[in-house]
């Protein structure tokens, strides 16, 4: 098992753990009567269960999942289809995109994700021939993330279809595509995405303030400027763990995509770059992993977990600083999320059994 990606792992959510002590002490106060509800919820519902299913994981042959891989991917998209379901699904924020069970909510589109990642492993593991050819290879990669796709658009959930899809491209690529293929991949993605965008104006709205920040700063724009003057607030140093004005009713989401900001609110630019270089050493073992995998399909695995958290948080971190719209994706393994978190250390724990192989 390797260590060093195990430590980095509960390292960053230790910090996470942390950090959603401070930025969520007063929305807890306020809806659920505690202070410390998020990161009670999140240790006893997402850490916990998460970093045990981690272990189990860890011990499980991987060479299991590529056999299941089919299988698991319809399970997954069973659970998509359950989110449109009265008295299953539920919408929250305007967004339908979760279930209940058991009287605990989950979103499944966290799931998907991995799902993903198993099957385009074993998809392109298995034969070298697939990868070039557009019958067995190209025409179901665009079949299979065009269903997710259209699941994913009816929620809607455009910032979880933006992960989708770079999990998916990420995979192919270090499978072998060829880069015209790729190239031909990349514009019909971005022809797709701007279709989207402006066929939303909520969307339109997300890419004016990205453009110009200062365009209605108490309406569309007023979370991004909250974001930003919470960043300039923090400096080099930052004003001091737990002291964070911005957290107290004027930044949106302090406790899901907008907890970026609240960090370097409190630890500053030296807290944004521990914990951006946490991300980076945790990209550093996975792709070590995966250079010394023992197959093709171990290899693609880890590589594509890696491409959904580094896609993840540079899309996370862009948007609150200014550097690329808002989305609405939780930055991993520190916003509150319990699915998210599950899901993550999942595929985490299936990697540190395919590190006890290389």
């Amino acid at each position: 098992m390797d260590k060093k990606l195990l430590w980095t792992t509960i390292t960053l959510i230790a910090f996470g753990l942390v950090a959603l002590s401070s930025a969520g002490i007063i929305e807890g106060g306020k809806q659920f009567g505690s202070a410390y509800f998020f990161v009670k919820h999140q240790f006893l519902f997402a850490v916990v269960p998460g970093l045990l299913v981690m272990v189990i994981l860890s011990k499980i042959d991987y060479k299991y999942w590529r056999k299941f891989s089919l299988p698991i991917l319809f399970g997954a998209l069973a659970f998509m289809i359950l989110v449109f379901v009265p008295g299953v699904g539920l919408k929250i924020n305007n967004a339908q995109s979760w279930i209940k069970v058991f009287g605990q909510t989950f979103q499944p589109a966290e799931f998907i994700k991995l799902a993903l990642v198993i099957y385009f492993a074993a998809w392109f593991g298995g034969r070298n021939d697939r990868i070039k050819n557009w019958t067995y290879g190209i025409i179901p990669f665009f079949l299979v993330v065009g269903f997710i796709g259209l699941l994913l658009m009816l929620q809607p959930d455009l910032g979880t279809l933006i992960i989708v899809v770079a999990i998916a491209l990420g995979v192919y690529l270090v499978a072998g595509v060829r880069w015209k293929d790729f190239a031909i991949m990349i514009l019909i993605g971005l022809l797709i995405g701007g279709g989207l965008i402006f066929l939303a104006p909520y969307r339109l709205n997300r890419v004016k303030t990205f453009l110009n920040p200062s365009f209605d700063p108490r309406g569309i724009s007023y979370q991004l400027n909250q974001s930003l003057i919470a960043i300039g607030s923090g400096g080099v140093f930052g004003v001091g763990f737990g002291k964070s004005t911005q957290k107290f009713g004027f930044l949106p989401e302090a406790v899901g995509d907008s907890i970026f900001a609240v960090i370097v609110e409190e630890l500053g630019l030296i807290g944004a770059g521990v914990l951006i270089s946490l991300f980076l050493l945790l990209a550093f073992f996975m792709a070590q992993i995966a250079k010394k995998a023992p197959d093709k399909f171990a290899k693609l695995y880890v590589m594509g977990i890696a491409t959904w958290i580094v896609v993840q948080v540079f899309i996370n971190i862009a948007a609150v600083t200014g550097l690329g719209p808002l989305t609405g994706l939780p930055l991993p393994f520190v916003s509150y999320g319990g699915t998210a978190t599950l899901a993550l250390l999942s595929g985490i724990g299936i990697i540190l059994n395919i590190s006890k192989h290389t």
